[in-house]
């Protein structure tokens, strides 16, 4: 479900994916720029819960997958997976991220 989610975040058809896998042949520029952007996210999280007490049983993978599609007021009522198809996107979530961590954003 949750792999299923986070596809779904990339905005590459799972056909294509799987198409992919099957030839073992690899992803465009964009493609890979796209799953290593929700790759560094899942780090994100991991390390700013490990940073903050006790990361036993918590999966990060599931969290940014629910987290990625949840409407959020300071991206204008839009989900963060609605940015993460260009590089500047990424980085903008990851610093949203930041700022929750901080307090920075309420």
């Amino acid at each position: 479900m949750v792999k299923e989610v986070l596809i779904a975040s990339l905005g590459i058809p799972r056909a294509t994916l799987s198409r992919k896998e099957r030839a073992a042949s690899a992803l465009s520029p964009d493609e890979s720029e796209r799953l290593l952007g929700v790759k560094a996210l899942i780090g994100q999280v991991q390390a700013m819960v490990q940073e903050s007490g006790d990361p036993a049983g918590f999966d990060a993978a599931h969290w940014v997958a629910e987290w990625l599609h949840q409407p959020l007021p300071a991206l204008g009522g839009l989900p963060p997976a609605s940015y993460l198809d260009t590089v500047e996107g990424q980085k903008l979530v990851a610093t949203l991220l930041a700022m929750t961590q901080s307090g920075a954003y309420a």
